[in-house]
């Protein structure tokens, strides 16, 4: 049985590595599990391109400069030295781009936790493991499950503030963006996608926003009561967006940096300042209102509802280290088409 990671250079995405690893003897506590299936999204470019001030690299450690950039998906027990974890075991939740990943399971009210030392100081809910039974819906739960939680938990911080009536969506072919677009405009709410003008046609048609813009002409979307919601982290883009709403403009919110190569530097700007979104605080909060069970069946719900009116879109299914490489530089270069859903099989 083969294993192999896919490591990253933390300071440059696009320097990229499949190596060969021997696996290791477990110690007490220990599961190996393989890696059934993940979805490859620019959200996982984002996790790469934060995942210095955000801590996305310490989950999955690598050697020097280089990293795993962790992804969402289904994995199974073949190995295990850990009373909690018998072989067979098939989880969903926070995997490497690997073959196969070492975990210390734990088993809790809830599911299943990893344990290991080093992630004793990471955010709880990305070091938690949900019991997986197969399911026909397998692979859009691996696509949509993590980016569509986002959009969910976004849309209910949003809908806290009553006076914002316009969303304009960096990003828009993101999944993360175009789930909260369909949350929002069920809530009546204008949505305004920021999108490259090679995308804004095939976004246009897929009804998920009023009106697609390129980023070209950012500074001209107009509105009133408007949350600029930035998944894309341009600065030239939300500054262009600060300046052309002006007054109109009532909240800016921080997501994500899917635009990993655009020049950081910080600029000037009118209106509001920018606050992060981390969707784990927002978690949190749920959770303690409404508690956990709750919490995922509404989740579940919406995810349900999303899944049984997005008939535009396809799953793309890749297999072997080899192809997804490819489809890793398909991602990071924005070649990805915002209808599709790549999911990775790594054997």
């Amino acid at each position: 049985m083969s294993h192999w990671d896919v490591l990253v250079a933390r300071n440059d995405l696009g320097r990229v590595e499949l190596r060969d690893t021997a696996a290791k003897a477990l110690a007490e506590g220990e599961a190996r599990l393989e890696v059934e299936r993940f979805a490859l999204t620019a959200n996982n470019i984002t996790y790469g391109a934060i995942g210095d001030a955000f801590g996305y690299w310490k989950f999955f450690p690598a050697e020097g400069d280089w990293g795993q950039i962790p992804v969402w998906g289904f994995a199974r027990v073949v190995e295990s030295r850990a009373p909690d974890a018998p072989v067979g075991l098939r989880l969903f939740g926070y995997l490497p781009m690997s073959s196969h990943m070492t975990a210390r399971l734990l088993k809790g009210r809830g599911g299943y936790i990893d344990a290991a030392p080093h992630r004793a100081e990471l955010p709880p809910t990305y070091n938690a493991y949900a019991q997986a039974p197969e399911d026909d819906l397998d692979d859009h739960r691996a696509l949509l499950r993590p980016l569509f939680m986002t959009s969910w938990l976004l849309d209910d911080f949003l809908a806290e503030d009553p006076a914002i009536r316009t969303l304009v969506l960096s990003s828009a072919s993101s999944k993360t963006a175009m789930g909260l677009a369909w949350f929002a405009r069920r809530r009546g709410l204008k949505v305004v996608g920021l999108t490259s003008a090679s995308r804004a046609e095939l976004l246009s048609g897929l009804g998920l926003y009023d009106a697609v813009v390129p980023y070209e002409r950012a500074g001209s979307v107009i509105g009133s009561g408007v949350a600029y919601v930035d998944f894309a982290g341009d600065p030239k883009v939300t500054a262009a967006v600060h300046e052309g709403l002006g007054e109109d403009l009532a909240r800016s919110i921080i997501v994500g940096g899917t635009h990993w190569q655009a020049d950081r530097t910080p600029q000037d700007m009118p209106g509001p300042d920018r606050v992060l979104f981390f969707a784990p605080d927002q978690i949190r909060k749920r959770v303690a209102e409404w508690g956990p069970e709750a919490m995922d069946g509404r989740f579940m719900e919406a995810l349900r509802a999303f899944c049984a009116e997005a008939s535009w879109l396809k799953l793309k299914q890749v297999s072997g280290p080899d192809a997804l490489l490819a489809a890793y530089r398909e991602v990071l270069d924005g070649r990805a088409s915002p209808d599709e859903g790549i999911i990775i099989r790594p054997a």
